[in-house]
């Protein structure tokens, strides 16, 4: 996702006199782009009071980018989202989400209560259809992790990424991109890197997660990310995981972040300076990506997928002809008419196609 804004309608600075600025009248377009151009300098505080959870981080072009490490279950974190895109008037905000996740920006937070709590049939079919089975039924258990930790807080996830889209439309010519990793290249990376018994250990795992938070917990949230804490505590065991879902991550925010680092084109004359960035992920990501900021990145390492094994295709075909042997089962009670009537219907046709073909 990518938002220009050329326009302002709300105070982004540290006044209200700010909040409704008066152009000269008969400005042409390139005239009033400058001007903004220069508000959004003056705002652009030079040495700004930033909060603890910010990491100051350089390019070798001298762009400048302020990371800002955050608890996905914090009102703490928004703040500090809010002050600094407020303070540095950024070229470019980035988050922590990818397209697949990009729906939490627009939702209110009561919807997304309610969502994250619901994790019902639907949402499971969809799952398996954009991932496959392995990486869908792991991508659902993952949910109730995060569903769990909604429920005991009363508080839904990405506040602090719904007030980073909120605060970069506020900031004349501040563009938004989705920094993560698609959420789908994770998963099925993840599932490939265990064994069949690791699989169902962490599945296991994932199941009976149903331990309550206490309110001493909750006051933790404001300096730890609770959710990565959880997950780290659970995937410790398996260091692929780790990999998968931390590490190459790390990477790949960190290559985003580098990307959007680049220098931009400055008014009247399209001469490049330095950008001025604004990071916004999980605190658990900060140390990888202050790790990997000098290094050469791999990305087309991290995101390329082997193809489906031979033991998805079996776990599909056993589903398949569960579902199959019910079917035969209900024609059989129903008499032999409705019978091949059912078999005639094309859900029913293409259900047995798929479970003749064999795996690519």
């Amino acid at each position: 996702m990518d938002q220009d804004n050329n326009s302002e309608d709300e105070s982004v600075g540290p006044s209200e006199d700010d909040a409704h600025p008066r152009f000269p009248l008969g400005l042409s377009d390139s005239e009033a782009v400058e001007v903004l151009w220069q508000m959004r300098a003056q705002r652009r505080q030079d040495n700004p009071d930033l909060p603890d959870t910010v990491t100051q981080l350089c390019t070798p072009e001298g762009s400048m980018v302020y990371l800002v490490g955050t608890a996905h279950f914090s009102d703490s974190s928004k703040k500090d989202v809010a002050t600094t895109i407020r303070a540095v008037q950024p070229d470019v905000v980035v988050v922590e989400l990818c397209q697949y996740r990009v729906s939490m920006l627009k939702m209110d937070e009561k919807t997304l209560l309610k969502e994250a709590k619901d994790i019902n049939l639907e949402k499971v079919q969809q799952a398996i259809k954009q991932n496959g089975v392995m990486s869908g039924l792991m991508q659902i258990l993952l949910l109730k992790v995060s569903a769990h930790i909604t429920e005991q807080l009363g508080m839904a996830p990405g506040g602090e990424f719904r007030e980073a889209f909120k605060e970069a439309g506020k900031v004349p010519f501040c563009k938004f991109h989705l920094g993560d990793r698609p959420i789908p290249v994770t998963f099925k990376r993840a599932i490939a890197a265990l064994s069949l018994w690791q699989k169902a250990r962490l599945a296991w795992g994932l199941c009976f997660l149903s331990d309550p938070i206490s309110k001493e917990d909750v006051e933790k949230c404001k300096q730890k990310d609770l959710l990565e804490q959880t997950m780290s505590e659970m995937i410790g065991e398996f260091p692929a995981l780790h990999r998968t879902i931390v590490a190459e991550r790390d990477i790949y925010l960190t290559h985003t972040l580098r990307q959007a680092a680049r220098c931009v084109e400055a008014p009247p004359n399209a001469q490049k300076v330095p950008a001025v960035v604004v990071g916004v992920v999980g605190m658990g990501h900060v140390p990888g990506i202050e790790k990997n900021w000098d290094k050469e990145l791999n990305i087309h390492e991290i995101m390329s997928v082997a193809p489906p094994s031979r033991f998805g295709w079996v776990l599909r075909t056993v589903l398949k002809g569960a579902v199959l042997g019910a079917l035969g089962y209900a024609c059989y009670r129903a008499g032999g008419g409705v019978g091949r009537a059912l078999l005639a219907l094309p859900a029913v046709q293409s259900l047995l196609e798929n479970l003749r073909r064999p795996p690519a």
